[in-house]
């Protein structure tokens, strides 16, 4: 495999993440996303980092694999959660250790940030697989369960 490049997303990277996010949708819980909507969500955040920000894994000059981070204070621990979203990588580049090396872009950048308290994420149920990788990365699952209300998607 050629050299993989971590690097934080650029504005003109929103088509392909948006892209990535449709598919992540489809792929992991059968939705097709309003791609307008989606778009605007995804300049929304790379126009404004108080919201998140992206960082992408590119080969070859395309990119390939995608996580957005999201931010939670905690009164608790006096610090931020980094919260892993909207993670992709194309079908051709699993397997190759691409989520890897993101992921640890990601804790090195909490760890020099120093207001970060930790990372968290939230997976399918049924997406063994990636519970896999997580734990194998060192990630643990919480005694926490999500619930949630939904305004946009309408789930019932």
């Amino acid at each position: 495999m050629n050299t993989v490049i971590i690097r934080p997303a650029k504005l003109a990277d929103g088509d392909i993440i948006a892209r990535f996010n449709a598919a992540i949708a489809l792929e992991t819980e059968r939705l097709t996303l309003d791609s307008d909507r989606l778009l605007k969500g995804v300049q929304a955040v790379l126009d404004d980092a108080n919201k998140g920000f992206y960082i992408v894994a590119e080969v070859d000059g395309c990119v390939v694999g995608q996580i957005m981070i999201t931010f939670e204070w905690s009164d608790w621990r006096n610090g931020v959660f980094w919260w892993i979203q909207s993670v992709y990588v194309e079908p051709a580049y699993r397997k190759q250790k691409i989520f890897t090396q993101l992921h640890r872009t990601i804790e090195k950048m909490a760890h020099d940030d120093g207001t970060v308290c930790g990372i968290r994420l939230y997976v399918e149920r049924e997406n063994v697989r990636a519970q896999m990788v997580y734990k194998n990365l060192g990630m643990y699952p919480t005694v926490y369960e999500m619930y949630e209300t939904d305004y946009v998607m309408g789930r019932e």
